[in-house]
């Protein structure tokens, strides 16, 4: 079974949806799934070198006391799922074109998974900022990719059009938020559903295939 999953590296609901299909993914062993993440971006227009974070809130939710309100919300949600988000360590929102570069470099590398977790563990946890190179170049070499490569594509901007294409086509498909898991290109679920839900779409995609076989 294909799972791919359609997500942005500084979306606190991506990182809440990972952990409830990792839970899904473990109540289910007996399925072999294969995982590829996706491009979408949440602030496509950002500039390259991102914004002040408490300006973009302001733009985005009109007043500090929604914005709290909103991630106090998510914050009890990731709790539930043993996340402790660190919104305060947060200063700059970044633009997350080259992290969704590095995420597709780490696809053929064979380390996608991890990439993805350290990419949302330095933004939600440590607050790092994931558009700066330096920070992607150490991601990638922590999980065994040539740093020097990637620091080589990162400076030539290698593949940041297949990756804005890639963005467009989620929302040509009239995806608006993320996260969206799509089930063997054959069932789409947007948002961080509990575990259980995403049994019942795993359920439902294996027994189409067996059903297919027969």
């Amino acid at each position: 079974m294909k799972i791919d999953i359609i997500s942005d590296v500084v979306c606190p609901w991506c990182l809440i949806g990972k952990r409830r299909l990792e839970k899904a993914l473990s109540m289910r062993p007996d399925y072999a799934v294969e995982i590829t993440w996706r491009a979408y971006q949440l602030h496509p227009d950002l500039p390259p070198e991102g914004m002040d974070k408490a300006t973009l809130l302001a733009q985005k939710f009109g007043s500090k006391d929604r914005a709290h309100e909103i991630f106090g919300h998510i914050a009890k949600e990731g709790r539930s799922e043993g996340l402790d988000f660190a919104f305060d360590k947060i200063t700059r929102a970044p633009n997350t074109l080259d992290a969704h570069c590095l995420i597709r470099w780490a696809g053929s590398a064979g380390c996608q998974d991890g990439v993805v977790e350290d990419l949302f563990a330095a933004y939600f946890f440590l607050g790092k900022d994931v558009s700066n190179h330096d920070e992607l170049i150490a991601i990638a070499r922590k999980n065994g990719m040539d740093a020097d490569l990637v620091a080589g594509l990162l400076e030539s901007g290698r593949d940041q059009s297949a990756v804005a294409r890639e963005c467009n086509q989620a929302r040509e498909m009239g995806i608006t938020g993320v996260p969206s898991f799509i089930f063997d290109g054959k069932i789409a679920v947007n948002g961080a559903h509990q575990p259980e839900q995403l049994c019942a779409m795993m359920d439902q995609i294996t027994g189409n295939i067996m059903a297919g076989a027969h």
